[in-house]
């Protein structure tokens, strides 16, 4: 229903959040695997319609919110299915499905990762939920012989995660297929840094800046900046980005090509981390005392491209730009963003005011970390209101499309509008406030939300401002 309204309004792409396992307070930026799908977002009704569930499993269903995601009470519902489902294919799957599931194990690009990623998964419920720093030490440092005895010990919990992500891949898929069918170009997005309580960190620990037991020598983080006084300290572990050129960027081709196998474009966050990232020491409690540290820089960019080609990627340059920055996004020629709620300050120079923006770019109402733009317009006062009325007008139009409406007369390439802004939600549906670890992204739309009367105003920007399909 989601991809036939966007082509009823005209729309020609489709950005997502990251689709791997979310992590702390349901974030998909602290996932524990850059590679694995994310299990709650397996349709119950896919697996009843592919035969690996029977019909009576989810016939009683329980209500849910429609405002927000439950988290907890949709993570146990979904985890009881896909047991259920696990214990059905076992039983009668058919020989094809059997086959499908060998096929996908043993497929060559999940060499990399999957059976990494199950034996992790399986270990860490067998330890309660810990991060792996804390297993027996064997397991933790990946002793060959206890990873052996940990791989027969639990060999149905390895085959049950592998199932999961069976399941994942051959339902989104099929969601991107429908998405080619209408000409609906899907944009992903991978975030720069991994958790430390990860698969990847576990299984990879010569590529981070680890000491000897495993533990993050510093994390990363961002400055005190428009979002927090004290900065961000997000926790993940460093890159060895001297070992990582030694090898070609194995690890990261892999993943980007396994996020190609998702999407159509790849937006990169926190591209400024490519250029210089913050490096907040690991005994610090907030990001203040953090200093700047040379990226890898266009070196990184040109092994990608000698491994994979002209890939498309987008540049999440957000946050304290520099020079230098700008310099690495113009000579690895990715395009950059503009979000529109940072651009009515009185800076002339502010890349984000839309007389300043440029066609090599995409532009935003607003993003993920924003609140909405009725959220935003109502906490904003003064003289950056008064600018704002001189841009977009003061008419009775909501203000949502007249930013809507900034966006599409935009010469970026791309205009992207978040769901709520289209829908005129305030701050309740916001999906993120950053630094803030609790009650974020559980903001849902249900599909009585995507009204006709909506898609026919996007329609008409869209043939207004040549942004037809």
């Amino acid at each position: 229903m989601f991809l036939d309204w966007c082509v009823e309004a005209e729309q020609s792409f489709w950005q997502l959040l990251p689709l791997t396992p979310t992590g702390h307070g349901g974030s998909p930026y602290g996932s524990h695997s850059a590679f694995a799908g994310n299990a709650m977002l397996i349709s119950p009704d896919g697996l009843v319609s592919d035969g690996f569930l029977p019909q009576s499993a989810i016939d009683l269903t329980p209500a849910f919110s429609d405002q927000h995601v439950e988290l907890v009470r949709v993570a146990e519902l979904k985890n009881r299915l896909l047991r259920e489902s696990w214990a059905w294919f076992q039983r009668g799957a058919s020989p094809e499905a059997r086959l499908a599931l060998e096929a996908f194990t043993f497929a060559p690009e999940q060499e990399i990762w999957l059976d990494d990623w199950a034996l992790y998964s399986a270990l860490k419920i067998r330890f309660g939920g810990i991060d792996w720093l804390r297993w027996n030490r064997e397991l933790a440092m990946r002793d060959p012989r206890a990873l052996s005895a940990a791989r027969r010990e639990l060999q149905d919990q390895v085959a049950f995660h592998k199932y999961i992500q069976f399941l994942f891949f051959r339902q989104w898929t099929r969601v991107r297929e429908q998405a080619g069918r209408r000409r609906i170009t899907v944009i992903g997005d991978v975030p720069i840094y991994v958790a430390l309580d990860s698969a990847d960190v576990w299984s990879h620990p010569g590529i981070f800046h680890l000491s000897d037991d495993g533990q993050p020598l510093a994390v990363a983080g961002v400055p005190p900046d428009y979002f927090s006084k004290t900065g961000q300290r997000w926790g993940n572990p460093l890159y060895r980005w001297d070992r990582m050129e030694a090898d070609g960027y194995d690890w990261w081709v892999a993943r980007l090509r396994a996020n190609f196998r998702l999407t159509d474009v790849v937006r990169l966050d926190h591209f400024r981390g490519f250029a210089s990232y913050w490096e907040v020491p690991s005994t610090e409690a907030t990001a203040v005392n953090g200093r700047w540290i040379a990226g890898p820089g266009i070196a990184f960019f040109n092994g990608i491209r000698a491994r994979l080609g002209d890939v498309p990627l987008i540049a999440e340059d957000l946050g304290d730009i520099t020079a230098e920055v700008d310099e690495l996004r113009t000579v690895s020629g990715l395009p950059g963003m503009h979000v529109l709620q940072f651009g009515f300050g009185d800076d002339p120079k502010n890349p984000h005011r839309p007389s300043n923006h440029v066609s090599h770019s995409v532009v935003y109402t607003g993003t993920h970390d924003n609140d909405t733009t009725v959220g935003w317009y109502e906490k904003t006062m003064g003289e950056d209101r008064e600018r704002l009325k001189e841009w977009l007008g003061d008419d009775d139009t909501p203000i949502e499309w007249r930013m809507i409406q900034a966006a599409y007369e935009s010469p970026a390439v791309i205009a992207m509008v978040p769901m709520q802004d289209v829908l005129g939600l305030g701050s309740e549906a916001r999906m993120n406030v950053p630094g803030e670890g609790a009650d974020n992204w559980t903001w849902r739309a249900t599909p009585r939300q995507f009204l006709s009367e909506h898609a026919l105003l996007l329609r008409r920007l869209a043939e207004a401002t040549g942004r037809t399909r």
